[in-house]
Order: structure tokens, then sequence, then C-alpha cells
């Protein structure tokens, strides 16, 4: 059989992969249940990704960058942390790396526009669209799919990138770790009297996480995460009754909040698989990694994922090698697990110390702010955010 690769979904992190297979001339099938049109011109979903230096050079690599509009492409300067009402911040910019800024912020929407475009420049990337999978099986010497439309495929290797909730997994027989927060995070992009400063201000606040996230003059993204019962009321109201009820949740730190497009609802869960490979299969993305959207790694995490199983495929490819062997597959895992669980764990245990609200909790948070204020500590987390700058 001809060496090739199926991955069954077009997100960014699916055609992320595509792209990175295609340049070194393997054949992708790539299956999306979404229609082509809904790829071609995404709608809006209302998220706005954080992406780090080093995401914007793998982007820049893919030919994906330069088709995302300036206009569409925010500078983020410094990100600010706080802890219910206090004034103190907790603060991470550039500093002496000598950039301008941390990082920039970018739509979903665009990033998945742009990714697509990209893919259709590879005549070796066949999409199939407009059809889920029905069935999965590997063996010793191929994988094969049967979808919905009654066809079927065959490849050396299968890829999953089909969201945290991944059906595919689920097949593969992976099983994960998935903890449905029972939270939900609400957001819209707004208007805002008061300048940004091209600013991300994050605040735990009692029984609510608010962040704004800084877009064009005068515009946001606002952010806020309640229980599940007290999202979905607030995601109920109406524009103006939005609008208002942000401005005083924000305690008019922004002036007077007005709804520009209306609001996204996204339920909070979190997922690790318990392992990203199996039989001649992988798992990248959120099907791999779901990080909590609070440390806005996951996308930047996803994406070198691909980058490295990518990297892997295209040495195997060179050298002749199988490109579903348990060799590359164990590189992969190794690789991915060393690179996504510390953040993981790290991200998880920032969301239990800024929520937890009982005593103790909010004792431990105002001795964990004061340690983080520590320059040796704030310099390692700056560093971080900074990564391929």
């Amino acid at each position: 059989m001809t060496q090739s690769v199926l991955i069954v979904g077009a997100g960014p992190a699916g055609l992320a992969l595509a792209i990175g297979l295609a340049k070194a001339g393997i054949a992708v099938t790539l299956v999306e249940r979404q229609a082509e049109d809904e790829l071609v011109e995404p709608v809006f979903d209302g998220r706005e990704i954080a992406l780090t230096h080093a995401s914007i050079a793998a982007l820049k690599r893919l030919g994906a960058w330069d088709r995302i509009g300036a206009d569409a492409i925010h500078p983020l300067a410094e990100a600010r942390v706080f802890n219910g009402a206090s004034p103190l911040a907790l603060s991470f910019a550039p500093g002496r790396s000598g950039m301008l800024q941390l990082g920039s912020l970018v739509s979903n929407c665009d990033i998945r526009r742009a990714l697509f475009a990209a893919a259709r420049e590879y005549p070796c990337i066949e999409l199939v669209s407009g059809t889920g999978v029905k069935r999965v099986a590997t063996c010793e010497n191929e994988t094969r799919i049967w979808l919905d439309d009654g066809s079927d495929r065959a490849a050396s290797l299968l890829v999953a990138a089909d969201s945290r909730f991944s059906a595919i997994r689920g097949q593969l027989g992976i099983s994960a770790r998935m903890n449905r927060l029972g939270k939900s995070m609400l957001v819209g992009r707004v208007a805002i009297e008061r300048d940004h400063g091209h600013v991300a201000t994050e605040w735990f606040d009692h029984g609510q996480t608010l962040a704004l996230l800084p877009l064009g003059e005068g515009q946001a993204s606002a952010v806020v995460t309640l229980a599940d019962g007290q999202a979905q009321r607030l995601a109920g109201l109406d524009e103006d009754a939005m609008g208002a009820e942000l401005t005083r949740r924000f305690a008019r730190r922004f002036g007077e909040m007005r709804m520009l497009a209306p609001p996204h609802l996204y339920p909070l869960t979190t997922t690790y698989a318990h392992r990203f490979v199996t039989q001649r299969a992988a798992l990248i993305g959120d099907a791999a990694v779901g990080m909590h959207p609070v440390t806005a790694h996951g996308f930047n995490l996803g994406l070198a994922g691909t980058e490295w199983l990518a990297l892997l495929a295209a040495s195997a490819w060179q050298r002749g090698m199988d490109l579903g062997s348990p060799h590359l597959l164990r590189r992969y895992q190794a690789g991915h697990h060393t690179a996504t669980w510390p953040l993981y764990a790290a991200t998880n245990a920032i969301v239990g110390l800024y929520t937890d609200e009982r005593r103790p909790g909010r004792l431990a948070r105002r001795i964990g702010l004061r340690a983080v204020r520590l320059v040796p500590v704030r310099h390692t987390v700056t560093k971080m955010l900074m990564q391929g700058a």
C-alpha cells in the first residue's frame, strides 16, 4: 500500500498537520463532518487566540500567517492578573527580551480560514467533507475508516484531531482524564470607553473569573466564567442588558461596555488522554490535550504537537520508513507528553487555587501571589509566554 496519512478533523490542528505532511510530499486524506463552504469561510465563534511568538513562526512556516489580514492581528503587550478587589497586579511583560509584545491575539475563525486556504494549495491533500466516521479499525499493516456516506479509506497512519470529546479516540480504545468543571465561559466582543493599552487583564473574583482581551482601538473580548446555570442566565440577556451587566461585573474599569456581537457560551471541560498513540494511530490537538483556557496555551501546545509529529513523519518518509511504525509513534508520544503535562498540571493547579472560595484557599492565593511576584518566578513565567521570540 502507498504510504499516506488519514486525519479526522479539519480544525486548526488537523489542518496544520495536513500542511506539515504535505510540505514533505506525504499524501493526506482530511476527513471533516462540516461542509466545505463552512471550512472556506468559518463563522465567528467568539474565541480569540493568544498566539505565542513560536506559534506565529509556525503559522508562517505553514503559509497561513500572511493570509491573515493585518487588521485582524492585535498586539498583546502585557498580561496582568488580579486577585479579587486587590489593586495589586501580577504583571508579565517582555522585559529584557528586546521584543515589544508577548504575542498576538487573532480570532479562531481567522486562523482556521488562513490554514484552510493554505492547505488547498497542496494537491496531495484530499478533502472529504460533509461526512462523519462510522467505524475505525487498525491492524499490523494499515488503518482503515468507514464513513457515513458509505465509502472507506485506508492509510499507513490515522490521526484523530476531532476535539476534546473525540469519538475517534474512543473507537481506538484510548481513555482520557475528563473533568467537567461545572462552569461555563461566556465570551463576547464589546466596545469599551477606556483604553486597554493592549494589555490582557484577568480577575479571579469571588464566584466568577473575568478577563478582558485587547483587540482594536476601543474594542475588546470580554470573558466571564461562572457556574453553568449563572452563565446560561447571563447568556439569555438581551444586548442592552448584557452590556449593562458586563459593565457592572467589570466594575466600570473600562467604562461602559456595549455588545458588538452576540456572545458565545462554552461549558468548560479539561481533557488529557492517558496515551497519545496506539497501533497505527495518534491523537493531536484537543483530542490529546484539552487545556483550561485560563493560561491561553491550549492552541499553542496543540500547534507545537502537530509540528513535532509532522517532523517525525517527514524524517521517516525521507528514509523510506513506515509512517505508522511503533518507533515513530513512541517518539511522538514521549515528546508531546513532556511538552504538555507540566503545563496541564500547573494550569489545573492555578485554577484550583484561584477559584477556591474557602478561607484556606483565599490565604493560599495571597501567599501564592506574593511568591509569583518575585523576580525569578515572574521571569520564568514570562520566558514561557515568550517562547520562540
